[in-house]
């Protein structure tokens, strides 16, 4: 008989850990599962799928003004209730997060909703009840947080996690940041009718994409009515009658209702109680891990945004799938995180995967690099001035395609099959040799 209560205990009933907990469950394990907000996680709860949502309201607004070249007459008043696709949202997301805790229930985990801290190497102490649980082998899936500077008056700002719950939406924004997140509100509120502008320290959008990636997201952005601020950071944030004053490090000035900070996220290991249990962490609060995500504990391993190696969900599940392998199957199994397609959710949309041209450049790598700019067919009619971009990167005398960059309507849809062609070798011939489907963006990429 076991001397712990259970051989598994979860940390996080997010994507990688509610998948970890239901495959050791299935594997005749007895396990629990600590949440101390709600079941899904970031991804379900206030990250991709609520933000994806969002973008499908603002894409609505902008389809309906499209539609009128198309031989659509909107009669009357054409308005926009926020507060409607807020509370949508918000039950849709309950409803998911139901489900989670379905799955976890009908595979017997005990799921506890409490935040749950280490004593030791195997145990817990669940901070609401007080009561202390023990588990052979400890599974951290904390995930992320928001992350801001600290300046004065940055309490009067809001994150992403407060985005969707906004009791109205402002008349002006000033969203800070440069990467996905920012360029994504930023894009929602925008088409939305509010007036927004973004500010960033660096000097073009998505610090760590493709040059021309990062090129054409900031002119979509401008597209979109948005006014960019490059080299820039807050240092102040002031009360000003019903709005904020921002202070700027260079010494300019924003006026605004509403600010927002999307200046990235962190692991959410804060008070976890990881020295008590020997696991070490990094400069910016990651579970260290080996390529088993096993931790500097032997018994206590970490999956998903909590290591910062590449946070995605599907990359989360991934890894949970491989932890259980390799401590319950016998089956020592280590996720391979290169060429990961993904997607950032800007109006239209990014698609990438696989490697950027400076990454190339910098490893002194030859490649040779196709590229393609056009009007789609609908902005051809709509008069709307996005373009679509593509680029096709190739290595060596075979031309294996290691690098693919999309932006553009259904750039995200697009990607997750061209991923499957970067994952498998496959070469500029091989794309070059595929019959098009007609008419299509997609189709551009094996006719470059």
């Amino acid at each position: 008989m076991s001397i712990y209560d259970f051989d598994l205990f979860v940390i996080g009933a997010g994507s990688g850990g509610v998948r970890s907990a239901r495959l050791a469950a299935q594997a005749g394990k007895k396990v629990a599962c600590a949440e101390e907000y709600r079941a899904g996680g970031t991804c379900v709860v206030r990250g991709c799928v609520p933000k994806k949502f969002l973008v499908y309201g603002a894409d609505f607004g902008d389809s309906i003004k499209k539609s009128k070249k198309f031989g659509w007459n909107i009669s009357g008043d054409v308005s926009f209730d926020w507060t409607v696709l807020r509370d949508n949202i918000q039950a849709e997301t309950l409803r998911l997060s139901g489900i989670y805790e379905g799955i976890m229930n009908k595979n017997d985990v005990t799921f506890f909703q409490d935040r749950a801290e280490f004593v030791d190497k195997n145990t817990v102490i669940l901070k609401q009840s007080g009561k202390k649980v023990t588990a052979k082998t400890i599974l951290i899936a904390v995930g992320g947080q928001p992350w801001a500077p600290n300046i004065k008056g940055s309490e009067y700002a809001i994150d992403s996690n407060d985005a969707f719950l906004l009791d109205k939406l402002p008349e002006r924004i000033l969203v800070i940041g440069g990467g996905y997140i920012a360029c994504e509100f930023a894009g929602i509120f925008a088409g939305m009718g509010v007036s927004v502008t973004q500010a960033y320290r660096g000097d073009a959008l998505l610090k760590g994409f493709d040059a021309d990636v990062r090129e054409k997201v900031g002119e979509l952005q401008e597209q979109n009515g948005i006014k960019l601020i490059f080299g820039a950071s807050p240092k102040e944030i002031k009360e000003v009658g019903g709005g904020y004053k921002v202070t700027m490090d260079d010494g300019s000035q924003i006026g605004t209702d509403l600010v927002m900070m999307a200046t990235g996220r962190v692991p959410h290991t804060s008070g976890l109680g990881l020295e008590k249990a020997g696991v070490k962490t990094d400069d910016k609060g990651a579970v260290i891990v080996d390529e088993y995500s096993q931790s500097t504990t032997a018994n206590i391993y970490a999956v998903g945004d909590v290591t910062n190696r590449v946070n995605l969900t599907p990359v989360a599940i991934r890894e949970g799938n491989a932890f259980v392998e390799t401590v319950y199957k016998n089956n020592p199994t280590a996720y391979d995180h290169s060429n990961i397609a993904s997607a950032v959710f800007t109006r239209p949309a990014v698609g990438t995967v696989g490697i950027t041209e400076q990454q190339a450049n910098d490893e002194g790598r030859k490649i040779k690099v196709y590229t393609s700019s056009f009007k789609p067919m609908k902005n051809t009619l709509s008069g709307a001035p996005q373009k679509y971009f593509m680029k096709l990167i190739t290595e060596g005398r075979r031309e294996t395609v290691v690098g693919c960059h999309i932006v553009g309507d259904d750039a995200a849809e697009i990607i997750q099959a061209v991923g499957i062609a970067v994952k498998a070798k496959l070469t500029k011939a091989q794309f070059d040799a595929t019959c098009a489907v007609h008419p299509t963006a997609a189709e551009e990429l094996v006719t470059l």
